[in-house]
């Protein structure tokens, strides 16, 4: 369950990704928002719910660096105001 890591690293505060459903508590009191979504993008972050979703999961992760950095992000990461 990989968003426990996000959740421990403070990284889901603010941001909507999906999970497993049994980590939607989690997230929701760790400040982010889950949605039952295959494959949810938030701000660069990719995220899926479970191992069929790997698919839908890779391709975005593709189209994602593809795009390359997100501006806003990345603003935010140098300014300091995000991790």
């Amino acid at each position: 369950h990989a968003p426990w890591l996000l959740v421990e690293a403070d990284v889901v505060r603010g941001r909507t990704i999906t999970s497993w459903p049994s980590l939607q508590t989690d997230i929701r009191n760790a400040g982010g928002t889950w949605v039952d979504e295959e494959v949810h993008t938030d701000r660069g972050l990719v995220t899926s719910r479970k191992p069929d979703d790997l698919p839908a999961f890779c391709d975005k992760l593709v189209e994602e660096f593809a795009e390359g950095s997100h501006p806003k992000q990345a603003e935010a990461v140098q300014a300091g105001t995000t991790r």
